[in-house]
């Protein structure tokens, strides 16, 4: 298969190796995501999920192998070609990264001000309309610090999405949400897909979200992508470790009783 993404798919990887420098953090990972569907990547902690994100956003850079997205090769773009690219993609943080020196509003406004020249009216109605998808509309006005943890994750939603992209980021859109507020956001993402045809990256390990909004799951361990396929497909596996992960089941560690006491003692 040539490096060259087809037309039905928005990311294509392929041989991504990612070392930190002496340690591998991805040992050759190829993977494709479809447009217009919802890929969630994951694993336990340390499988490499969050470098995986980093690579495909640019902000970090393999040793090798490749990542296209949108026409770039991602894995050797320049930083100039690198921005073009984001232009086009939406990403919603973790902890939401809103700045606290702006209201909700200002803060989804910054892209529209940074990369657009529209004029102020436009762009407060385009704030508006992008507050009332993710029914933040009545919090425009209030500052980060006044939002509780489920508003802050819609807010940086609303951000995300302000420009209309392409694909849309999300790492960990469930950590910290009680269930009930978890449960609005993963409605929301695939209202989402649905209603503006976005292809949607999650980064998580809740569960319960995973099987609601997937259509495709690929999972991670220690650096290795070790399965991929539909929700269904990755119930029905019969790799110990994804049943592990899926039941809840602790790493089993096998342990040099000596060897361990040499390190607690440093060797003494």
């Amino acid at each position: 298969m040539s490096g060259n993404t087809t037309t039905d798919k928005a990311i294509t990887i392929r041989n991504l190796v990612v070392d930190y420098g002496p340690r591998r953090i991805l040992n050759g990972i190829n993977l494709e995501i479809p447009n217009g569907q919802i890929m969630v990547i994951m694993g336990q902690s340390g499988a490499g999920k969050s470098t995986l994100l980093r690579c495909i956003l640019g902000l970090k850079k393999p040793t090798s192998g490749s990542i296209h997205m949108l026409g770039t090769d991602i894995a050797t773009a320049s930083r100039t070609d690198i921005y073009k690219a984001r232009k086009q993609i939406g990403v919603a943080f973790q902890g939401g990264a809103l700045f606290s020196s702006m209201t909700v509003a200002e803060n989804i406004q910054l892209a529209l001000h940074e990369h657009t020249n529209l004029d102020e009216k436009t762009i407060q109605i385009m704030t508006r309309i992008k507050l009332d998808m993710v029914n933040m509309l009545e919090a425009e006005n209030l500052m980060p610090s006044e939002l509780s943890g489920g508003m802050a994750k819609r807010a940086a939603l609303a951000r995300a999405i302000i420009m209309d992209p392409k694909l849309l980021f999300f790492d960990e859109p469930s950590s910290g949400l009680d269930p009930s507020t978890a449960a609005e956001l993963d409605q929301l993402i695939l209202t989402l897909k649905k209603g503006m045809g976005m292809t949607i990256v999650v980064v998580t390990h809740e569960l319960d979200s995973i099987f609601k909004i997937a259509d495709h799951i690929a999972v991670m361990k220690d650096g290795n992508l070790i399965e991929t396929g539909t929700p269904q497909q990755i119930i029905a596996s019969t790799n110990p470790e994804i049943q592990g992960m899926l039941n809840r089941k602790p790493r089993e560690t096998i342990v040099d009783t000596d060897a361990h006491l040499r390190r607690l003692t440093g060797g003494f």
